[in-house]
């Protein structure tokens, strides 16, 4: 069944498939480096936004890849023709990422989601797996004791909507990237309360993030 779901799966095996991010794909197929990022598919007032024929035919010249190939990319598709190992991992298994190397460049596209190389993989429940672009950060020492503690994993969920009193992971434009519980969002800025009572609360300006996603799970 042809959906906003298996559509934009299908784009995302055909750029695995590849050996490229979503964004590279799109690189490649002379589109906006940013026509793909799943920060892209909803609209601000959140409508599905779906991918034009037109350039799902450039990605599939790009390619070299065929109709019927990309079609087999579908949910409940036969996938006889496409190598073992080259999709992205199945239901039950996630990006992870120690927060340490987190703020790192390259890891993440501009929405917030998974990207690039050096991303490990963990076996989680399929709730929180089998949810779009979810990822898996590992707490690295103890700023953010007592709730979490070095070793445990977060399942954080990028372009989910985030509300007060919501426990969200930030990345800041210079590269940080912390937990912290969301107090207040305007467009202009975020004020953000620390896990940690010996750690200060935080007051940004929105030009000063780079992105925000939700925490929807926690390993501990």
């Amino acid at each position: 069944m042809l959906s906003h779901d298996t559509i934009w799966g299908a784009i995302d095996a055909l750029a695995a498939r590849h050996k490229l991010t979503p964004s590279g794909l799109a690189r490649r197929a002379g589109l906006d480096p940013t026509s793909f990022n799943k920060s892209k598919r909803l609209g601000p007032d959140g409508r599905l936004r779906w991918p034009s024929t037109e350039s799902i035919a450039k990605v599939l010249e790009a390619t070299g890849a065929t109709i019927d190939q990309f079609l087999s990319s579908l949910p409940g598709q036969a996938r006889s023709d496409v190598p073992t190992g080259s999709f992205p991992p199945q239901a039950g298994s996630i990006p992870l990422l120690g927060f340490a190397q987190a703020g790192a460049g390259g890891f993440f596209d501009d929405g917030g989601f998974p990207a690039g190389q050096g991303w490990d993989v963990v076996d989680f429940p399929a709730s929180p797996s089998r949810k779009s672009g979810v990822y898996a950060l590992e707490v690295q020492g103890d700023s953010m004791v007592p709730l979490y503690r070095d070793g445990d994993v977060l399942i954080v969920e990028p372009g989910a909507q985030v509300r007060r009193g919501d426990r969200v992971v930030v990345k800041t434009r210079d590269g940080e990237v912390m937990a912290k519980v969301l107090l207040r969002q305007t467009p202009r800025s975020i004020e953000l309360t620390s896990l940690n009572p010996d750690h200060p609360n935080r007051t940004f300006d929105m030009a000063e993030i780079e992105w925000v996603a939700r925490i929807i799970w926690a390993s501990q």
